[in-house]
């Protein structure tokens, strides 16, 4: 009776009669997908609370049949997996890949054509991806568009940026999804690069709140070869759809059997830390594809970056326009006595970088070709290893070297992709040959070829091109203004960090809202590190540049705080290094904080108000606390239950003095040491738009504890 049983929901689930159910190995979700009259859809639901209600998939095809109905099941296949995997760097040591898993296998009478959607249920969400087999019905093709379905379950509370091919360099505009067409244009700034694409087209990764309290994340996983996804929300039925990026002919992907789509993700939790937590979308990736890693190393920089931003200093040599890349005389040019890439300058921070421990010294400005910035037409503005008069390079590597610190380098790429590929490999072997080991890739400006945007699948796979390119030359790279990371850190871990969003430096344009910090672990950070650049404590960007009146929103704890709560393995010292020199109490934080991790525990989570981290450095027993809050501020009360129970830890608290506030008084704080153990409560508050920051470290010595009371 059994087998007939079977045997009878096979059947009807191919003839598309039954809804196939899956079930995550918690048993808390619930995947219910089927065809219906001839379109696949499916359902998601947590806790038999509603996630995803019934929802359609399918790709519309250019000039052909498309592959969004006629479909019947022919086949169904239903698996487990369960592995425990180690990241070349991490929040955590180990992390656990288990799901399970249904495979699909759609076919549609009219073409014969055969699509296979696979849907993986973790405990903590959805992955599932389109996939084409090879078939003499389908060999090359064009996507016109994608037509993903995530229909909402109400008017859930949204954390969203606007719709943009080009860039994620906006504040987070928070609002109920009905009131995203209202806003939409007040959330458009002065410096987008463009229109969004639609008045209710948001980007990914989008987070939002039920009004029952279910956070609920999409986002996408395994980016290759492809468009980015961006969400198209129908505002009066609460559905939204894929929207991919098009190229400068308005086509959306190129493909060719056999091929697959990235994953498209859907996390979900009663608890806004287990979003933090997941991993999802790393699992979703392919496992590391190098098999010697020894040369990927977490790195903390310094680097002349911030006086530049804030206008005291030129990326250029000159304020002339060069005649030509190579060909200008510079012993005939003035130079505009501003330029911070200049050997003696650069000295300083190597000397700074080796006095208190840090890794390398991030230089930019260093090449010729400045100049042109302002045009950008010519595409051999930048070769990549031809420095200015002022900047030595063979001196200054042996003077980092002598002192045990790397130059990182510096790829302004213009925009001009095709230049930066044919002159890669030379940029590569100079950086090899000079001692560089990471680079800082950049990408401003309207992509060359004209027409192409950022996000879309030529500029996708260029980016992994540069990252497979330069993993032959064992280097490490940090890409900005590039597509927003999807988990691909786990099959490339030399891609070390990414910007894609906005970064510390729009403090200095005009500055961003208080709770920035408390959304972005929640959108941008859900695949994979930013390289946000925090430690900013001059918070007045006047004291650089009389001219320029912003300030950071945030007060030099939060600061602090960043290093913790903003995971990444890359992590700057922004400030100029003599804005540490009044604070080096404070300052002591940031050199001892870790960039690398055993174990990491989300102590306190709600987006938009408050994030309080605690990680265990890697190899160690020593543990870091950092909390951001928002313009209302936050008080924890904090048990440190995470420490081993049979020892005791000396904990130096960073946090704001009573009277701390990010506009008027942020450089108030306080530091206080004392003895922790695993039974130890603590009762902190953040400031507006502030947080604190904790360093709890193991007791080796008894000798250390002597003076010290229990906090």
């Amino acid at each position: 009776m059994k087998r007939l049983q079977i045997l009878l929901v096979c059947l009807l689930a191919a003839f598309g009669l039954k809804a196939v159910e899956l079930k995550s190995p918690d048993g808390n979700l619930v995947l219910q997908a089927e065809v219906k009259n001839g379109r696949p859809v499916y359902t998601l639901d947590y806790k038999q609370r509603p996630v995803i209600k019934p929802s359609y998939l399918g790709l519309e095809l250019k000039n052909d049949k498309d592959l969004m109905s006629g479909f019947s099941v022919v086949g169904e296949e239903i698996s487990t997996f369960d592995e425990t995997w180690q990241p070349v760097w991490g929040e955590v040591k180990n992390i656990r890949n288990h799901y399970n898993e249904l495979a699909l296998t759609l076919k549609q009478a009219e073409t014969g054509r055969t699509m296979i959607i696979r849907f993986r249920l973790f405990n903590d969400g959805l992955g599932f991806r389109y996939e084409f087999p090879q078939q003499p019905e389908l060999n090359y093709f064009v996507i016109k568009e994608e037509h993903s379905q995530f229909a909402m379950a109400g008017d859930h509370k949204a954390f969203w940026i606007p719709g943009d091919y080009d860039t994620q360099e906006y504040s987070t505009v928070t609002s109920k999804l009905s009131e995203i067409r209202g806003l939409m244009k007040e959330a458009i700034t002065p410096n987008s690069s463009q229109t969004p694409f639609s008045p209710t087209g948001v980007q990914t990764s989008l987070m939002m709140k039920s009004d029952d309290g279910l956070y609920i994340n999409i986002h996408e996983a395994a980016l290759v070869d492809y468009a980015c996804m961006h969400l198209n929300l129908d505002d009066k039925n609460m559905v939204f759809e894929s929207w991919l990026t098009p190229d400068a002919i308005g086509d959306k992907g190129y493909m060719q059997a056999p091929c697959r789509s990235p994953w498209r993700t859907v996390m979900v939790s009663d608890d806004a830390r287990e979003i933090l937590a997941s991993k999802l979308i790393l699992n979703l990736n392919e496992p590391c594809a190098y098999e010697d890693v020894s040369w990927i190393k977490p790195v903390k920089y310094v680097g002349v970056w911030w006086e530049m931003i804030t206008g005291k200093s030129t990326w250029s040599y000159t304020d002339l326009p060069a005649v030509k890349l190579g060909e200008t005389d510079y012993s005939k040019v003035t130079p505009n006595g501003k330029h911070a890439a200049n050997t003696a300058h650069v000295k300083k921070y190597i000397d700074f970088a080796a006095k208190h421990g840090f890794d390398q010294v991030l230089v930019e400005g260093w090449n010729e070709g400045w100049e042109d910035w302002a045009g950008k037409t010519k595409d051999y503005v930048f070769d990549f290893v031809t420095p200015y008069p002022d900047f030595n390079v063979q001196e200054l590597r042996r003077y980092a070297e002598s002192k045990g610190v790397k130059l990182m380098m510096h790829h302004e790429t213009s925009s001009s992709v095709r230049n930066y590929e044919r002159h890669m490999d030379t940029a590569y072997r100079f950086m090899v040959e000079n001692g560089y080991n990471a680079v800082k890739s950049g990408y401003v400006g309207n992509i060359i070829p004209r027409g192409e945007y950022h996000y879309g699948q030529w500029l996708v796979n260029h980016y992994l091109y540069a990252i497979k390119k330069a993993a032959d030359y064992k280097i490490m790279v940090n890409a900005h203004e590039a597509v927003r990371p999807t988990g691909l850190c786990r099959t490339y871990p030399n891609l070390i960090g990414n910007e894609s969003a906005r970064g510390t430096e729009y403090e200095a344009f005009g500055g961003s809202n208080p709770d920035h910090t408390t959304i972005l672990p929640f959108t941008r950070l859900m695949g994979g590190p930013m390289d946000y650049t925090p430690g900013i404590f001059e918070t007045k960007v006047s004291k650089a540049n009389p001219d320029n009146h912003s300030f950071v929103h945030s007060t030099l704890a939060r600061q602090l705080a960043l290093y913790v709560t903003m995971y990444s393995p890359l992590q700057m010292a922004a400030d100029m290094i003599e804005n540490y020199e009044p604070f080096m109490d404070a300052f002591q934080f940031i050199k001892d904080v870790a960039v690398d991790w055993d174990d990491s525990r989300y102590l306190e989570a709600e987006p938009g108000d408050y994030i309080t981290v605690a990680r265990k450095a890697k190899g160690t027993n020593n543990w870091f606390v950092g909390c951001t809050a928002d313009e209302n501020g936050h008080v924890s009360n904090l048990s440190l239950d995470f420490l081993d129970a049979d020892k005791k830890y000396v904990a130096t608290v960073y946090s704001d003095a009573k009277d701390a506030h990010y506009e008027h008084n942020p450089q108030a704080y306080t530091i206080r040491k004392g003895i922790v153990t695993s039974k130890s409560k603590l009762s902190l508050k953040a400031a507006p738009g502030g947080g604190y920051a904790i360093s709890i470290m193991e007791v080796t010595d008894p000798q250390v504890l002597k003076g010290l009371k229990k906090l």
